[in-house]
């Protein structure tokens, strides 16, 4: 078995998430990037109306290109080297739940894209702190991307109405970590965390792999 798996790494070489140079066998992010990351430290945290939302990384740089070949370009697999990042903030921000839940795709999207980024990173994160992660919001409405609005009320209102909660499991009394991929305005997040709040939610937190860098 050993053998097989220094011969595949020979053939199919791992790429680090964020710069795409060469690693060693099994490293999802090499040294240099590891070390020059745009991490947000104290500035992981965000406070909006209804809830926190946590980050470990600025959707800058190296980062943003990252997530869009992930989000966009079919590489899925960018969810295990993210499920790092988001289980250290978790540690390094002391944040505990009942729950894990995502922010959804439409299903026509979903049909498109082949997955859905939100929920491979909140199952990664799930199997990481041993949390259950369950379906809790469907998207009701195909609205335009939130990335071709540049206007935070536009985007407040392009959300409106677009998800609703699902009874999947009782939530009242839980608290609720709703995990994303970028966090800019906020609107999507809101939108969701208000859903939950009217299916009983106690608390929610919400946790992505990057936010915008003010």
């Amino acid at each position: 078995m050993k053998l097989l798996d220094g011969l595949l790494d020979l053939l199919f070489p791992g790429r680090c998430v964020f710069c795409r140079r060469l690693t060693q066998a099994g490293a999802l992010v090499c040294p240099q990037c590891l070390g020059k990351l745009p991490y947000t430290g104290a500035a992981a945290r965000q406070q909006f109306p209804r809830f926190d939302c946590f980050s470990p990384l600025y959707y800058t740089d190296a980062v943003r290109s990252s997530l869009l070949r992930y989000k966009f370009g079919g590489l899925n697999a960018y969810a295990k080297a993210y499920g790092d990042f988001l289980s250290k903030c978790i540690d390094e921000n002391v944040i505990s739940c009942d729950y894990i839940t995502w922010t959804p795709l439409s299903k026509k999207r979903l049909r498109r894209r082949g997955y859905d980024q939100a929920r491979l990173l909140a199952e990664e994160l799930a199997r990481r702190r041993n949390i259950p992660c369950v379906p809790m919001l469907r998207k009701i409405r195909d609205n335009r991307a939130q990335s071709s609005i540049g206007n935070a009320e536009k985007r407040r209102q392009n959300v409106k109405g677009v998800y609703e909660a699902l009874p999947t499991v009782s939530i009242r009394g839980k608290h609720i970590l709703l995990v994303d991929d970028i966090v800019t305005t906020g609107a999507t997040l809101s939108a969701c965390a208000a859903e939950l709040k009217k299916a009983g939610a106690e608390q929610i937190t919400c946790l992505t792999v990057a936010r915008r860098k003010e």
